[in-house]
């Protein structure tokens, strides 16, 4: 199956026909479990949560979604990126209660956006950047998001976004150097 299919089979389980359920996992389970793989193979050792768990829980989230007007499989791993990220925060405060803040350790941020042995502080602290960055700039904190947990390229986050492949190019470079500053513990408060 292709893009239009799964497309057909998200337009289907919204407008009642239950059954397309069944089909869209198998449309899409590979790429979402490929998704969350990478996701925690960045985790430190010994993380609690497996792949299947995280496409689990991402996969009931994504279905009781159903007053979204789904624009297709790009569209649908945007959402499911989002749904990841949330299921990710929301384990690694049920493991860390306790106050966040100044003993925190500096963040390594790669090129690739990805952290390398990521605890739940490190988590904690990519969604606390990425939900600073939402308040200045809408638009560059969805790439974050698309890009660090939803593994879109460049072209597919253009995509979701509606914007031209240039204009994310030029918009990552300026967030990946707003975001090392973030995590790196540089930024004036």
């Amino acid at each position: 199956m292709g893009t239009t299919d799964t497309t057909q089979l998200l337009v289907d389980y919204v407008s009642g026909k239950h059954q397309a359920a069944d089909l869209l996992v198998q449309e899409v389970y590979d790429e979402l479990y490929a998704l969350a793989s990478s996701l925690l193979r960045r985790e430190s050792p010994g993380h609690t949560l497996q792949p299947t768990a995280l496409v689990n829980e991402a996969y009931i989230r994504l279905l009781d979604q159903t007053r979204i007007d789904w624009q297709g499989k790009t569209h649908f791993f945007a959402i499911g990126a989002r749904m990841m990220r949330r299921i990710l925060v929301d384990h690694a405060r049920g493991k860390k209660r306790e106050k966040r803040g100044g003993n925190r350790d500096r963040i390594q941020l790669h090129d690739d956006m990805s952290v390398s042995n990521r605890s739940d502080e490190d988590v904690l602290a990519i969604d606390e950047a990425i939900d600073k960055l939402m308040k200045v700039n809408a638009r560059q904190a969805k790439m974050v998001e698309l890009r660090f947990f939803g593994g879109l390229s460049v072209a597919e986050v253009a995509e979701v976004l509606a914007v031209s492949k240039r204009t994310v190019e030029a918009d990552w470079t300026t967030v990946r150097a707003w975001l090392r500053r973030e995590l790196s513990g540089t930024a004036a408060t």
